[in-house]
């Protein structure tokens, strides 16, 4: 029978583990032992030890990208499954989102380089914008992927662009990191034709009991955009609100 000393060893080898797993998940585009080890304050040999665990049963995996580490197939398996848990609990939010601003409203979620569409409800006009789920939207060229990045640390930031490879050009890191200050101090992000020609969106961001990035965005047509952006915004602002009343109030219960 296990005593008390062993039963406590296995106590700190899973808060350990627990505590990877989440500078892991802070870090989309990945992390390397060394950094893991220094956020941590853990010798780099105990976290090699835990990787090595953590990547045998799926929950860790090699980045193709940069090679650092980052959450494996079987941690996207259970994100997965609390992600339709948060399409299912902010279906009302969109729609009335939908109902008040009388556009298309889109649900995204912040992965590795991009933010991933989960679901959409369409607009009542002939002429609006349509997206398959699972869409891709690029970080530095969307409304939703803007909002995500202001949520994110100057590190984290850094890190997932590189990785990315989405920002290439001189002065391209310089003028977004004045475009996600903007973002931050009025808590909205905007796209002006950079996505796709034509239109142009709005979009807010927030983080989930689990402290992953999702964003709530409006694309509207740029014909309709000037006269409709300050509702849209107003609109946005209040269903963030709720957004995150419905949230905590579950977290709680």
């Amino acid at each position: 029978m296990p005593d008390i000393s062993d039963k406590q060893h296995g106590i700190k080898v899973i808060r350990r583990a627990a505590a990877v797993l989440r500078v892991i998940r802070d870090a989309p585009g990945g992390l390397s032992l060394g950094q893991i080890a220094m956020k941590l304050d853990l010798p780099r040999s105990t976290v090699q030890r835990l990787i090595r665990a953590l990547q045998s049963e799926g929950m860790v995996a090699w980045s193709s990208i940069n090679g650092g580490i980052v959450l494996g197939p079987e941690m996207r398996a259970l994100a997965e499954a609390s992600r339709y848990d948060i399409v299912a609990e902010l279906r009302i939010v969109l729609q009335d989102l939908a109902h008040s601003t009388a556009e298309t409203v889109d649900l995204s979620v912040l992965r590795e380089d991009g933010m991933i569409l989960l679901d959409q409800i369409p607009g009542p006009h002939r002429l609006r914008t349509v997206t398959p789920i699972g869409e891709v939207f690029p970080l530095t060229r969307s409304a939703n992927g803007r909002a995500a990045l202001a949520l994110l640390d100057e590190h984290m930031l850094l890190r997932l662009l590189r990785a990315s490879g989405q920002l290439t050009r001189p002065g391209q890191v310089q003028r977004l990191f004045a475009e996600l200050r903007d973002t931050r101090a009025s808590g909205i992000a905007h796209d002006l034709d950079d996505h796709t020609d034509g239109i142009c969106a709005v979009g807010i961001a927030f983080r989930d009991r689990h402290g992953d990035v999702y964003s709530i965005s409006v694309p509207v047509p740029r014909s309709r955009y000037d006269r409709l952006r300050p509702v849209v915004e107003r609109e946005l602002l209040l269903a963030r609100a709720t957004v995150e009343r419905l949230l905590n109030s579950t977290k709680h219960n």
